[in-house]
This record gives C-alpha cells, structure tokens and sequence, in this order.
C-alpha cells in the first residue's frame, strides 16, 4: 500500500505510477541564478555547474545549498543471464567486491572517504547467503533469473526492490543526508542495462551494447545476439517499462529505479553514475513523471548506450574521462566537484568587493 507517498506492506504497480511528485523550486532556481550572476566572474563563467547548483537548490529548497552531508547507495546484485556466457567473470566477484564495500577498501570506498561521502552498499539480490558485516541487507532473491530463459523478475520481487530503495533515500532524508549518489555492483549488468536501454528507446542492440568489463569481439557478439533473442522472444519493443524491467533488468536496477524515484519524493538530489544508473532513471521517470527534474549527471562512461540514454533524460554529464569503473566512482567524483563550485557561489566574492563594475546580462 501507498499512503502519502510512504510505501508500506504490498503495493501494486498501478498504486506505484499515482505517486504525485511536487517538482523543484522553480522561483529558487531563478533566485540561484542571480546570486551566481553577482559573484565576481564573468556571466556564466562556472558553466554548466551554475545550471547543476541552480538545480540542487530548487530541489532542496534552499539558495544556501548546503550538501555537506552526503552519501552513495551501492546496489549489490547478481543475474542469472551470467549462465549464457557474456562476461568473463563468474558470479563470485559480486560478493568478493561487495564485501570489499563493507570494509570501505573498495575504489568507491576510498573515494568516498575523500569527497566526506557515507557508502552504503546495500545487497539486495547477491547470489550467496553469506551475512556480510557492513552490507545493508535487503535481498529479495540470491540474483535474477536467466532472462534467455525466462523473465528475471517476477511482479512482486521487481517492486519489493523499488520499495528497497525508496526506503532506502527515506532514511538517508531522516538522517539529514542532502545529496545522493548512486552506484552499483553485479556481474553481467551491463548485459541488463544494454537490453533495457534497447528495448526503452527502440533501437538497435548493437547500438547500445558495450564490452563491459572487457569482453572480447566473439564475446561482443555473443552478448548482442543473448540481448536481440530476449528482446524477440518477450516483445519488448512493445511492453512497457515496468515489463522491461521486470523481464530483462536486474535487482540492483530495480532499486536503483526506487532510489530515483525516493529522490524526486523526498526533494534529494541524486547523482547518476554510468550507464546501469542512468538506465535506472530513465525507467524511473517513464514509471513517474517529473522524476527526472531531480537527477544530476557525473560522467560520459564507456558503454556506447551513454550517448542515447543522455538525450533521453536531457543531460550533459560534465566528466568526460573514459570512466568504466562502476560502483558510483564517477558520482562520487561529482561531489567533489561540486563542492568547489559551490565554494565559488558560497564565498560570494563581489564585484563590489573587487572594486569592479558588474557584467550585465543581455541574452
């Protein structure tokens, strides 16, 4: 059931897509706006990241934008079509990974550390029953099925690990958290987030499907001729989102799917990672208009999907860097950068200051 917009108990599909999102502050927007036009620099000198922090501050409601308490949910997750060979790795360094996340030793962890960023790895579909100390524990199942084979999810267990991480982003809002990161960890995800983004923008396979972790050309081709076959046999050029999802996503989409759409909810920021991420928000907005007036980009990745899933959500991610890491690396990057942006508009340095007259805005 939703009540409110709190997710409690069951809830149905349709009960999910009535969830009413009170969009950002459109009058803060304007109001960060002429505050940056007044710091001492040339109009629109910052860029893109004037229009980013404009972005924040309506959706926190606050021209002070403060997002010194942050943090990144990391979606652990194994699937099931590992089996048909398009990665060269096996399940298992899902967990090994996601218990390197707890002890904060993975790359996200200690990049992290240096932005003042909290990690919360969460498990919430790892192919082990293994208790991992440190991992948030919110399993549905131990991984997805073989979608080759038959769909990943059913119904119920795709919106349990929606719910996961609305709730998720609820207790970080309770925690006084103000800005988040999203992340990810799951063998063969690039295989569901190539599949969805294939099937969500209608397009050719090959057009979206990268090497991910490094897969050779006959590997290449394996993966694409896995993805074409799904897409034929369960007609997802003609199903909806929550179809797609359910049928060819992943546990750790599905709850990056909650967390967009927890964001949007509870007014937090979230900051996209790579392509799993962004597959993640552009299923959250077609499940829910207006969730995508609250996501930031962080990164051009690897995966060629960028590209297209970019135009979608109509962002311009500001790191361009070849990223292919994962686990939210690339968001983690983006609050640093931000920071030091917001240095600049915090600081306030004026033209009075500097004994200078102000730029006028003509256009």
């Amino acid at each position: 059931m939703i009540e409110n917009n709190i997710i409690s108990d069951h809830f149905t599909v349709e009960e999910l897509k009535k969830l009413k999102i009170t969009p950002p502050d459109a009058k803060m927007y304007k109001k960060i706006r002429s505050n940056w036009d007044s710091v001492a620099k040339p109009l629109d000198g910052m860029g893109d990241f004037e229009l980013l922090t404009a972005k924040i501050g309506a959706v926190l409601g606050d021209e002070n934008i403060d997002i010194s308490k942050k943090a990144v949910i990391i979606m652990c997750a194994d699937n099931g079509v590992v089996a048909e060979g398009i990665s060269q790795s096996g399940q298992e360094v899902t967990l090994a990974v996601a218990k390197s996340m707890a002890r904060k030793a993975s790359s996200v962890g200690r990049m992290a550390m240096t932005a003042g960023a909290d990690t919360i790895p969460v498990d919430i579909g790892i192919n082990s029953d293994e208790s991992v100390e440190g991992l948030l524990q919110r399993k549905v199942r131990m991984g997805t099925r073989n979608f080759a084979k038959e769909p990943a999810m059913t119904r119920a267990e795709t919106l349990e690990a929606i719910a996961a991480g609305i709730e998720i982003v609820r207790g970080c809002k309770a925690d006084g958290c103000r800005i988040i990161a999203t992340g990810e960890m799951g063998i063969g995800n690039t295989t569901t987030s190539a599949a969805m983004a294939a099937a969500m923008l209608r397009c050719d396979v090959a057009t979206v499907t990268g090497r991910g972790a490094g897969l050779n050309d006959s590997g290449l081709e394996k993966k694409i001729r896995v993805i074409e076959s799904a897409i034929e046999k369960y007609d997802l050029y003609n199903k909806d989102t929550f179809e797609i999802l359910m049928t060819v996503g992943g546990l750790d989409i599905a709850g990056l799917v909650g967390v967009c759409i927890g964001g949007a909810l509870y007014h937090i920021p979230v900051v996209l990672d790579g392509v799993i991420s962004m597959v993640s928000a552009l299923a959250a907005g077609r499940l829910i208009s207006g969730v995508t007036d609250f996501i930031i980009p962080s990164h051009e990745g690897r995966e060629p999907a960028v590209a297209l899933l970019c135009e979608a959500l109509s962002v311009r991610p500001v790191i361009r860097a070849s990223l292919a890491l994962g686990e939210g690396t690339g968001a983690v990057m983006m609050f640093a950068l931000l920071d030091m942006a917001l240095s600049v508009y915090k600081g306030r340095t004026t033209f009075d200051d500097i004994s200078v007259s102000q730029y006028e805005r003509y256009v």
